[in-house]
């Protein structure tokens, strides 16, 4: 089996289908410290660029999980940070591209295709997913708590760039927070930002899993709405993930995860260490379990627990 620091899934992915996630950088290493964010809070957050786990150990780790003839929709460099701080992103999207007839996708923040070497990396790739929650300097601040050197105005301007030398598909990902972004004076702005994006869809999502600040809301469904309304035709909701043809052979792990709970309850790394699957893939599973209302959370100790339900 491939190491777990590396190489995860496929998970069911609501936009991706069976995605085959890419870890390449260390466990909350970002250039962003989202109040939103499902994997808690960043402890290294940086700008800087290079190889922070070993490139030729990351696709050794790739090709044996492809020699296993998984279901694969999509290969998605995401993880548990920012993937384009790894320096050679561009170097593995192009072997994979050797190797493998599987569409590329990056899952990134955006704030680091304010670099010209980065659009150029990037552009290989079949997807790429930026996000883009505001345009606002201080909402920028609250929401995404950015690294120092990293202004808004900037990475707008990167995100405009990258669509003028990118052929592939590009979708705008927004997360909406409850009170921080969703005002409708933020949405416009939003929207004149993103018609000079151009990307090929722009899609709406709100926190599902449990946030890295718990006073962290979902607006309610009137509101988010009327912000798809504002934002036009290429605006949607990232769909719910539906199973479709050969089922991941992984697809016990929801079993085994709400067996895990029913014997005592644990946080994510309790899971992860426990269960031999990497956080992010536990994380896909905690979330079905959540919206199926088998297992709840609860806050101890300033960690959250998955506990089942009665009944669940």
């Amino acid at each position: 089996m491939a190491e777990l620091n590396y190489i995860f899934g496929p998970v069911p992915s609501r936009r991706l289908g069976f995605s085959l996630g890419i870890d390449p950088i260390p466990f909350k290493t970002c250039t962003l410290d989202c109040v939103y964010c499902q994997l808690g809070k960043t402890t290294l957050k940086t700008i800087n660029r290079r190889v922070y786990l070993p490139t030729e150990k990351i696709m050794e780790n790739l090709k044996e999980v492809l020699s296993e003839g998984r279901r694969i929709d999509f290969i998605t460099f995401s993880g548990s940070g920012e993937p384009t701080l790894h320096l050679e992103i561009g170097r593995m999207i192009e072997e994979i591209k050797r190797i493998s007839c599987h569409p590329v996708a990056i899952l990134t923040n955006g704030t680091l295709l304010t670099l010209p070497e980065v659009r150029e990396e990037l552009k290989r790739a079949d997807l790429v997913i930026p996000s883009l929650d505001t345009v606002d300097k201080e909402t920028f601040q609250k929401l995404n708590r950015p690294h120092p050197q990293l202004e808004i105005e900037k990475i707008v301007e990167g995100l405009i760039n990258f669509r003028r030398i990118y052929e592939g598909k590009l979708w705008i990902e927004i997360m909406i927070v409850d009170g921080i972004n969703d005002t409708p004076e933020e949405i416009l702005s939003l929207k004149r930002a993103i018609e000079k994006i151009k990307p090929d869809k722009v899609q709406l999502n709100v926190p599902t899993r449990p946030p890295s600040e718990k006073w962290v809301k979902v607006p309610e469904k009137n509101k988010l709405n009327k912000i798809k309304e504002l934002l036009g035709s290429k605006a949607e909701f990232i769909s719910e993930f539906r199973k479709r043809g050969k089922i991941s052979p992984k697809a016990h792990l929801e079993e085994e995860i709400l067996s895990f709970l029913m014997r005592r309850p644990a946080t994510l790394n309790n899971l992860s260490a426990s269960l031999g699957i990497h956080k992010l893939e536990i994380l896909k599973y905690i979330e079905i379990l959540l919206k199926k209302g088998k297992i709840t959370e609860k806050l101890f100790n300033n960690k959250i627990y998955f506990v089942p339900k009665r009944g669940g």
